[in-house]
Order: structure tokens, then C-alpha cells, then sequence
């Protein structure tokens, strides 16, 4: 007889939700090194609000220092690469039933993307730099993709899993 109990799908669920954000974070942060350039635009481009209104009383938030603006796309990266490795932590932890780590380890990672992509991308870019007034380069709707589904895991890590009924056989 296993003295391991049976799993949940409750906990079944939030070992593959979490793996599935560490996946997708990984998979960003892994895209942003090797392919350094592209989201390296994106983050110049909303800092320095060059495709916004140009509204005067606005303007003077613009970072066009291309130095600064590399130093938090850097910054950004390394957020990312670190919330994966949280994340994928927090995965092998739920597959080795250690419930008490992994949700402590989920939830600093998915707390890491919920800040990058809430307050980073959505208040910051969104707001701050008026990323919303961008017809090119605008990245909300991702960053609230992000938001949402970081969120759901989040939840579901935070469900009593309960333990399931063993009887005599």
C-alpha cells in the first residue's frame, strides 16, 4: 500500500497552472536575450513616448536617454528570469508534494509577474508614459493577459486542497 496519498485535481491543477506560467515567463525572458533588440525597441519607444500625443504637460515624463532606457530593459529581463526560476522551483515543489513551499514559492513568483506586469507595464508604461495613446507601441492587452492569468494561478495555489478520504481496503 502507498503511504503517498492520492492527488487531488485541485492540486493536479495548480501543479500544471504553475508549471504553464514558469513555462511562459521562461519562454519570454528567453525570447528578450536572445532576441535582444525587438522588445528592446518596444521599451525605448514607451519611454521615450515618442509615438504618444506629444502632449506638452506629458512630455516632460520622456526618458530618452538611451542609456537609462537599456538599463530597464536589462532590469526587466532579469525580473523575468528570475520569476521563471522562482516559478520552476515552485513547480518541482508541487510535483514533490511539498504543498507548503510550493505555494510560498508560486506565490513570490507569481507576485513578481503580477508587480512587472501590473505595475510595470499597466501603471507605469500604460499610465505614466501613456503607452495607451500609442497605435504602434502599445502592449496593455499583453500585459493584461499576463495580469489575468497570473492571478487565476495565483488563486488556485491558495485553494484548500483538503485531503482526500482513504478507506480501509
Amino acid at each position: 500500500m502507498s503511504t503517498t496519498p492520492p492527488r487531488s485535481a485541485l492540486h493536479l491543477t495548480a501543479t500544471l497552472l504553475t508549471a504553464s506560467v514558469a513555462l511562459y515567463i521562461a519562454l519570454v525572458a528567453f525570447g528578450n536575450i536572445t532576441d535582444f533588440g525587438t522588445n528592446q525597441q518596444f521599451v525605448r519607444h514607451v519611454l521615450a513616448m515618442d509615438t504618444t500625443f506629444k502632449d506638452d504637460d506629458l512630455m516632460w515624463r520622456a526618458i530618452t536617454s538611451t542609456g537609462l532606457q537599456d538599463a530597464a530593459y536589462v532590469a526587466i529581463i532579469v525580473w523575468e528570469t528570475v520569476a521563471a526560476l522562482v516559478l520552476i522551483y515552485g513547480t518541482w515543489l508541487w510535483f514533490r508534494r511539498d504543498d507548503v513551499r510550493a505555494r510560498r514559492f508560486s506565490t513570490y513568483g507569481l507576485l513578481m509577474l503580477l508587480l512587472l506586469f501590473g505595475a510595470g507595464f499597466i501603471a507605469i508604461g500604460g499610465e505614466w508614459f501613456s503607452m495607451w495613446q500609442s497605435k504602434t507601441w502599445n502592449g496593455l492587452d499583453a500585459a493584461t493577459r499576463v495580469l489575468v492569468f497570473s492571478g487565476i494561478v495565483l488563486i488556485v495555489n491558495h485553494l484548500p486542497f483538503g485531503q482526500a478520504r482513504q478507506t480501509d481496503a
